[in-house]
């Protein structure tokens, strides 16, 4: 699974005009589900998001998690972060099938909330239209298939 990772200010997700999720401060998480992704690839990585230490601490360093600052999260499905662009139009064969997506989506967000977090989300498959504040700006790539 692949994440991109946004420490924000805040974030909102709309769908057909409609907010459908908001945080306040904490991450907005870009998800996309790769073909040979399994649930144990989902909750390792929201392990690894809620536990990012990317909030400042008291001396302005990156030392601190959102669990660590009781921040949100907003949770957003993206295939397109499994683009392969080697030429003027990108591919997207190594997304997960749709249904394998969803439930993978689904479980991470899931997991993320069981950790502790509170949790915003899109909707998987809709066309969204995504208005956030990037905090920093900082902006983290995180991927299970990436050692």
């Amino acid at each position: 699974m692949r994440c991109l990772i946004q420490r924000v200010s805040r974030a909102s997700v709309t769908i057909e005009g409609e907010v459908t999720g908001e945080i306040g401060r904490g991450l907005l998480v870009l998800v996309c589900a790769m073909q040979g992704d399994t649930g144990e690839d989902a909750d390792r990585l929201a392990r690894r998001t809620v536990n990012l230490r990317i909030f400042p601490d008291d001396e302005g360093r990156m030392n601190r998690s959102v669990l660590d600052l009781g921040g949100e999260a907003l949770i957003v499905s993206q295939f397109t972060l499994a683009a392969e662009a080697r030429g003027n139009r990108p591919g997207f064969s190594a997304a997960a099938a749709p249904e394998e997506g969803r439930r993978l989506y689904e479980r991470f967000s899931s997991q993320v909330a069981a950790l502790g977090v509170e949790v915003a989300n899109g909707r998987f498959g809709a066309d969204m239209q995504v208005t956030l504040v990037n905090d920093g700006p900082v902006t983290i790539w995180l991927d299970t298939q990436m050692r």
